[in-house]
C-alpha cells in the first residue's frame, strides 16, 4: 500500500525515486517486520500465556530435560512470524506481481494447518496433533494448486524443466511430472522446517539465512542482466519476491528476540510449516529447488534423520540414532542444548555459503 502511494508521488518529488529499487524496498520491508515484532511479540506472548496454562504439550518420549526446563512455555509464537510478514508485505510489496499472491497463499494456507495441529495439541494435552493423512492431504492440495499457478505464469519451455547447480547445460525436463516434484519440494520443505523445530532457535535462524541466500537468487533471476551473466534461468518479475524473503528475514529476527535460548516462546507448526512452506515456494517459483537441498542442508538432515531411522527400524528393529530428529540424538549423547543450537547454526551456515557458490561455480 504505502508502494502505492509513494509511487503516484514520484512526479512530484523526485527523492521518492527510491521506492522503485527492489534493494531499498527490501531493506525498509526487512526493517519494518522487525519493528512490528518487537511491538507485538510481548503482547502475543501474553496473550498465549493467559490462553496456553500449561504451555506446550511436551512428548513425553523426548529428552527428559525437555519435561523440566520447557514445560509451561506457550507455543503458536509462529503467529507473530504471520501477523509481521503480512503487514510489511502489504506496506512494502508491488501487490500486482502474482508471485507474492502465490507465496502468501501457501504460507497462509500452511499457517491455517499449523494452527489447528497446535489446537489439537493443547486441546487434548498430548504431542499427536492433526493425523498424517490430513497434513499431507491438505499440504498436497495447496502445494498442487501452487506449482500450477507458478507454471501458468511462466508460460514458457522452462516451466517444467528443473536445473541442476554446479552446470551450465544440466537440465531435466519433467513435463506433467514436474507438478508432482514442485509440490514435493513445498512439502518436504514444510515438514523439514518443522522436525528441525524442536529446540530453543534451532529453526529459526536457519529459516533467516535460507532466506537471505534466496532473497539474493530472486533477485538475481528477475534480473535479466545479471540472471544472463551468471548463466542462470531468468524468471521475468521474480525479482519482487525478494521482498517477501527479506520480510521473513525481519520477521524471523525480531522473533527469535523471544526465542533465543531460553525460550519465551515456541515457534509451533503455524510457524515452522508455513514458514518451510514459503522457502519452498520461493525455490520453485526461482526455479532452484536443487539449490533449497544445498542451502537448506540442516533441514534435510534433519529430515533424513528421521528417515534413516523409522525405515532401519522397521527393516531391522534397530535404531541408528539415540532419538530422531538427530538434534535429540545430540542431546542424548550429553550436548547441551546451547552448544546444539550454535554448532547447527554454523551447519546452516556452511551450507548456505556452499548454496551461493553455485550461482557462480557453473
Amino acid at each position: 500500500m504505502l508502494y502505492y502511494f509513494l509511487s503516484l508521488l514520484i512526479s512530484k518529488y523526485h527523492i521518492f525515486n527510491v521506492i522503485k529499487y527492489i534493494t531499498f524496498r527490501g531493506m525498509a520491508a526487512t526493517f519494518t517486520a522487525l519493528i512490528v515484532s518487537f511491538f507485538i511479540g510481548p503482547r502475543i506472548i501474553r496473550l498465549l500465556k493467559s490462553i496456553q496454562r500449561e504451555g506446550q504439550p511436551i512428548r513425553a518420549n523426548g529428552p527428559e530435560s525437555h519435561i523440566v526446563n520447557k514445560k509451561g512455555t506457550p507455543t503458536m509464537g509462529g503467529l507473530m512470524i504471520i501477523i509481521s510478514i503480512l503487514f510489511s508485505t502489504f506496506l512494502w510489496a508491488d501487490l500486482s506481481n502474482f508471485y507474492i499472491w502465490i507465496c502468501l497463499f501457501v504460507m497462509l494456507s500452511f499457517a491455517a494447518l499449523g494452527f489447528l495441529d497446535d489446537y489439537k495439541k493443547l486441546k487434548y494435552k498430548n504431542s499427536k496433533g492433526v493425523s498424517v493423512k490430513l497434513k499431507l492431504g491438505w499440504q498436497f492440495i495447496t502445494a498442487s494448486i501452487a506449482a500450477i499457478m507458478i507454471s501458468e505464469l511462466a508460460q514458457n519451455e522452462t516451466a517444467t524443466i528443473v536445473f541442476f547447480p554446479f552446470y551450465k547445460n544440466l537440465t531435466l525436463d519433467l513435463g506433467i511430472s514436474y507438478f508432482l516434484f514442485a509440490s514435493v519440494v513445498i512439502i518436504g520443505s514444510s515438514n523439514s522446517v518443522n522436525l528441525t523445530d524442536g529446540l530453543d532457535g534451532l529453526a529459526t535462524l536457519p529459516v533467516i539465512i535460507v532466506a537471505c541466500c534466496f532473497a539474493l537468487i530472486s533477485y538475481l533471476v528477475g534480473n535479466f542482466i545479471f540472471a544472463n551473466y551468471l548463466q542462470i534461468q531468468y524468471v521475468q518479475g521474480v525479482g519482487e519476491v525478494s521482498i517477501f524473503c527479506a520480510v521473513i528475514i525481519g520477521a524471523g529476527l525480531g522473533f527469535l528476540w523471544y526465542n533465543a535460548p531460553p525460550a519465551k516462546v515456541f515457534m509451533g507448526d503455524v510457524g515452522s510449516l508455513s514458514l518451510g512452506g514459503a522457502i519452498g515456494t520461493i525455490s520453485v517459483i526461482t526455479k532452484h529447488e536443487m539449490v533449497l537441498f544445498i542451502t537448506g542442508g540442516l533441514f534435510v538432515m534433519e529430515a533424513l534423520s528421521v528417515i534413516i531411522q523409522v525405515g532401519f527400524y522397521k527393516l531391522r528393529g534397530k535404531r541408528v540414532f539415540k532419538m530422531a530428529p538427530i538434534h535429540h540424538h545430540f542431546e542424548k549423547i550429553g550436548w547441551s542444548e546451547p552448544t546444539i543450537v550454535i554448532r547447527f547454526w554454523i551447519l546452516a551456515f556452511i551450507f548456505a555459503l556452499i548454496g551461493l557458490s553455485t550461482l557462480k561455480l557453473r
